[in-house]
């Protein structure tokens, strides 16, 4: 027993003299003291900084900002679980102390409530049962989970075989960030009555939205479908069943995935096997921005009604869709195509089964865009085109992509632009560089280097994090996994780092330790006009290197670090164009081979002309940095 006390007591001092040795050594390295503790991750990210980086004239703020805010205490406590595979038992508390992106549990459900009720607001529950079996009457929801950032909800049956009842729903999951948002089943099996589902998850930053089911089975039921998933930024989308088997009901869908940017989408089961339906849908995919779709089935099966479908893609700007089916196997139906794919810049568009094995009716096609494939269409004897333009442009196309003025619309002004615009004097738009993302912090070394870090493991890490299947959790470890585990493009160097520590040992690696890191000091700008000031050229505004880091969605704060060669770098007063005061100091980089890059690259709609012509800019956004060779 008197051993082990002299035992502990020497390993106390050895602490104490350890503790007083780093902090000496911190403060001869000019470093700026960050952390009291010796032992917590900032205080060892300003050592490593100190070691590993071979000067002092630019120390690591932008790395300490982000670097774990876990306790000494608290690092060591998560790298043992770590260490045991046992991090997901102490996941809340593991991602609140470490400032991490998790989803909540899904909350309590509802299931009792007063009749005839109007929800004003309501978030982050999983709702069982509203309105099932309701004899008349009406109910209201006007913002379910509105304005979250992480929201993650359930709501599972609403006027379920409800007779004569009315209801409407205003806001499902708008305006969120980074939303995981399910919806089973609208009015199913619901006899006459009336619907409206005016917004759900407009407006939305990498949303995962499933809607199952609404109003199938439903008997002279009128609906209407506003807008899904509108203005929304990346994710994935699914709805699979609009009316499906309905008799006698009148459908109307406005609007699916309008005006969203690098969305992905898949539509099953529109009015399928409906009696006597009168649908019309007006648009899908409309104003989208290199979109992937999948429409599977449109009044399949009908008997003795009218479909009616107005816009497809249109103006939709490059991407990946598909139609399978429509009115197949109806009989007596009255079929009409408005405008399929007649998109600005074109993509790759596939329609596959129009009117197959329909029987009486009849069947119309005014617009089919360009680049497109079409077959197994009923015969050409009934099925009646206006307008069929898979070979060549239509007018329309042509007029639209002449003007210009569309084929830039997805691209902001400001975010590509020419070396010449980087002089002093030139008035030029500032896009909007602020970050989007959650904010999140690195992991400390000793806990990322334990954690699993590839496709082969992903169910490793869906444990880790409680990513169930098909959930936003589940796409967003995947999607990372496979974008770090790309093939690095022509002359690229490249690297995903999950701590502080790794992005350092990638930008020396390749630039040696006499580093520096840059990023544009602030936000302000954006969205408006500016004036370059004072320009500096990075290492005399020769053709230098440069390891350029930017981040990826991700459970803890990942970067994806990149070089590509021949690139120059600039540093730039920006001031208001108004008063001339300095607002900002703008970090940018010109890419002068751009020969490996697609011709579908939004710098080339920006500016025109196309791969390895022409040099691109672009400014270094909020949060992303660029390390460059001290001047």
């Amino acid at each position: 027993m008197q051993q082990h006390r002299e035992l502990s007591l020497v390993t106390l001092l050895s602490l104490f003299s350890i503790f007083f040795s780093l902090n000496v050594a911190t403060a001869s390295a000019g470093a700026k003291s960050v952390d009291e503790n010796p032992f917590s991750p900032k205080a060892y990210l300003t050592r490593y900084w100190n070691k590993e980086v071979r000067n002092d004239a630019v120390g690591p703020s932008f790395l300490l900002s982000k670097a774990s805010p876990l306790t000494a205490v608290q690092s060591a406590s998560f790298t043992k679980l770590a260490s045991q595979n046992a991090l997901q038992t102490k996941l809340p508390e593991f991602c609140s102390a470490a400032k991490l992106l998790c989803f909540p549990d899904l909350g309590q459900s509802l299931e009792k409530h007063e009749r005839d009720v109007s929800f004003t607001g309501y978030s982050e529950r999983n709702f069982t049962n509203y309105g099932t079996d309701r004899l008349a009457g009406a109910d209201s929801f006007k913002n379910y989970s509105l304005d979250q950032n992480l929201p993650i909800d359930s709501f599972r049956r609403y006027s379920r075989d409800s007779v004569n009842h009315k209801d409407k729903f205003n806001n499902y999951a708008a305006d969120g960030n980074v939303i995981d948002e399910s919806f089973n089943s609208y009015a199913a099996g619901a006899t006459s009555g009336a619907g409206d589902f005016k917004r759900y998850a407009d407006s939305t930053n990498v949303p995962n939205l499933r809607f199952t089911s609404y109003s199938d089975d439903s008997n002279g039921r009128a609906q209407t479908f506003t807008g899904y998933s509108e203005k929304a930024n990346a994710g994935q989308q699914s709805f699979t069943g609009y009316s499906k088997n309905g008799n006698g009901a009148p459908n109307a869908f406005t609007g699916y995935g309008t005006s969203s940017n690098v969305a992905g989408s898949d539509f099953t089961g529109y009015s399928q096997s409906g009696n006597a339906p009168n649908d019309t849908f007006t648009n899908y995919g409309n104003d989208e921005n290199n979109p992937t779709e999948r429409f599977r089935s449109y009044g399949d099966g009908g008997n003795g009604g009218s479909e009616k479908f107005s816009n497809y893609r249109d103006q939709a700007n490059v991407g990946l869709s598909s139609f399978q089916s429509y009115a197949k196997n109806s009989n007596s139906e009255k079929v009409n195509f408005v405008n399929y794919g007649q998109s600005f810049n074109n993509g790759s568009d596939s329609f596959t089964g129009y009117g197959k094995g329909s029987k009486g009716g009849s069947t119309g096609f005014k617009i089919y865009g360009v680049n497109n494939t079409f077959k197994d269409y009923k015969d050409k004897k009934t099925t009646k085109f206006t307008e069929y333009s898979a070979g060549e442009k239509s007018s329309l196309a042509s007029k639209m992509a002449a003007s210009g003025s569309l084929v830039k619309r997805w691209v902001e002004p400001g975010k590509f632009f020419r070396e010449s615009m980087i002089k002093k004097g030139t008035v030029m738009p500032f896009p909007d560089i602020k970050d989007k993302m959650p904010e999140r912090s690195f992991l400390p070394r000793t806990i990322s280097s334990k954690l699993p870090f590839a496709t082969a493991k992903v169910s490793e890490l869906k444990r880790i994090f409680h990513a169930e299947d098909n959930s936003t959790m589940e796409k967003i470890i995947t999607d990372a996994l496979q974008e770090c585990e790309r093939a690095p493009s022509k002359g690229e160097t490249k690297r995903c780092v999950g701590s502080a520590e790794d992005m350092i040992d990638f930008a020396t690696s390749v630039l040696g330790r006499n580093v520096v890191v840059r990023t544009t000091e602030n936000v302000n700008g954006s969205k408006g006009d500016v004036v370059v000031g004072a320009v500096k050229g990075i290492n005399g505004g020769k053709v230098t290197q440069s390891v350029s880091c930017h981040q990826s969605l991700f459970p803890y704060l990942l970067y994806y670090c990149h070089s590509v060669p021949k690139v120059r770098v600039y540093e730039a007063d920006l001031l208001d164009p108004t008063t001339k005061a300095k607002i900002n100091r703008g970090v940018a980089i010109c890419h002068l081979d751009t020969s490996a890059w697609s011709p579908t690259h939004g710098s080339f709609a920006a500016l025109g002309s196309g791969p390895g012509r022409i040099e691109v800019c672009h400014w270094i956004f909020q949060n992303d940095l660029t390390w460059t060779i001290a001047d």
